[in-house]
């Protein structure tokens, strides 16, 4: 018959983290410094019963204040001041305006576990 193990004097306590792990961290930070993320449309008929409107870009806008912007067909890429600079690039012919329309800023991140070699 096999003897029984000694009990420990003294038992321990798995300690659990008590902040954010990095990888909360990263996540927080990523939230933090993430750009805002617009839509340039175009819209013909504006008030009228048969109007009509598409996406003509799309851009991004930084910390600083600037925006980068790519057409839809990638022919145009433009580094500008501020977004609203892109109206003037994409308003202008007869009938046709233009608008930004800003998607919702994130509110969670998530880590992919997929690293770079």
């Amino acid at each position: 018959m096999a003897a029984a193990p000694p009990e420990s004097p003294r038992p321990v306590t798995p300690r659990l983290p008590t902040g954010p792990t990095f990888d909360q961290e990263l996540c927080g930070l990523v939230l933090d410094t993430a750009p805002r993320l617009f839509a340039v449309v175009q819209v013909r008929g504006e008030g009228l019963p048969d109007v009509d409107g598409w996406v003509v870009a799309w851009g991004v806008a930084d910390h600083s204040g600037r925006a980068h912007v790519i057409s839809i067909d990638g022919r145009a890429r433009m580094t500008l001041a501020t977004p609203h600079r892109a109206l003037h690039h994409f308003a202008g012919r007869p009938g046709i305006t233009a608008r930004l329309v800003w998607l919702a800023q994130p509110s969670a991140a998530a880590m992919d576990r997929t690293e770079a070699a």
